[in-house]
């Protein structure tokens, strides 16, 4: 075979193995592309489930659990109705679980049209949530006719919580009242007079008595008297609301199932 053969040769070689080259990167390019997804979706879902337990923990703050009778003080399984536990994000969504035997609260982020799932549960639950209706003491109740109520709050997280502000609502008939003190562990806090119920449950009003606020160190559990300056008719869906410098609230609903106290 003289040179020019040999040449033709190699580039007909040459050509076979560029050519062979070509199909396998235009077959592992797509394939990387497809592989690279897997990670991203896996980091999507974890985010997405730790959303969910952010999530629960300021749900369940702002409400300051009680059970779904007036005699239940503290129900966390709330956040298992449907229309709290699951909420849509972006490309995904996340789906939170309570279970009270292990006081543990399970977060599942799942991103659409991926096979992708992270689950991240927090276990000992119930000390992300600060305040709470204290469970051993007695449910919120009416001490005074219809005109004072009265409940128990306790600080299950490790560091203080200061209130110094709140905000009420509550449904009644008959002429319009007012809160006209609130009072912590005996002391008052607030004595102005002239609070009326407000849905919106903001802006919050300055304790503007006893200090100005209301130190709950860990574990603490005080009681609260709220006083109206008169009775309240069918006084109903009462909710109070307490806040601390930091903006940080803490909703009590007093009457879950809007049949008044007991």
């Amino acid at each position: 075979m003289d040179q020019k053969g040999i040449s033709v040769l190699f580039l007909v070689t040459a050509m076979l193995l560029m050519i062979t080259m070509g199909y396998l990167l235009s077959y592992l390019i797509p394939t990387k592309q497809k592989s690279i997804k897997f990670p991203i979706f896996s980091n999507q879902a974890f985010y997405l489930a730790q959303s969910g337990i952010e999530y629960g923990i300021r749900y369940s703050s702002d409400r300051g659990w009680r059970g779904t009778t007036d005699s239940g003080t503290y129900d966390l399984t709330h956040l298992n109705d449907p229309t709290v536990y699951q909420r849509n994000l972006g490309n995904g969504r996340f789906t939170i679980n309570y279970t009270p035997a292990t006081n543990t609260l399970t977060s599942t982020g799942e991103v659409t049209n991926s096979s992708e799932k992270r689950i991240i549960a927090v276990s000992n639950f119930t000390p992300f949530l600060r305040l709470i209706f204290d469970p051993d003491s007695l449910a919120p109740r009416w001490v005074l006719g219809t005109r004072q109520a009265q409940f128990y709050i306790k600080n299950v997280r490790g560091t203080d919580v200061i209130l110094t502000s709140f905000a009420a609502s509550w449904s009644q008939t008959g002429p319009a009242r007012k809160i006209r003190t609130i009072e912590m562990n005996g002391v008052a806090k607030y004595s102005s007079g002239n609070y009326f119920s407000d849905p919106d449950l903001s802006p919050p009003i300055p304790l503007n008595d006893g200090g100005g606020s209301q130190t709950i160190a860990p574990g603490q559990v005080i009681n609260v008297l709220v006083a109206w300056n008169a009775n309240l008719g069918n006084g109903e869906d009462i909710i109070i609301k307490f806040f601390t410098a930091a903006g940080d609230g803490y909703a009590f609903n007093l009457d879950p199932e809007s049949d008044g106290l007991p």
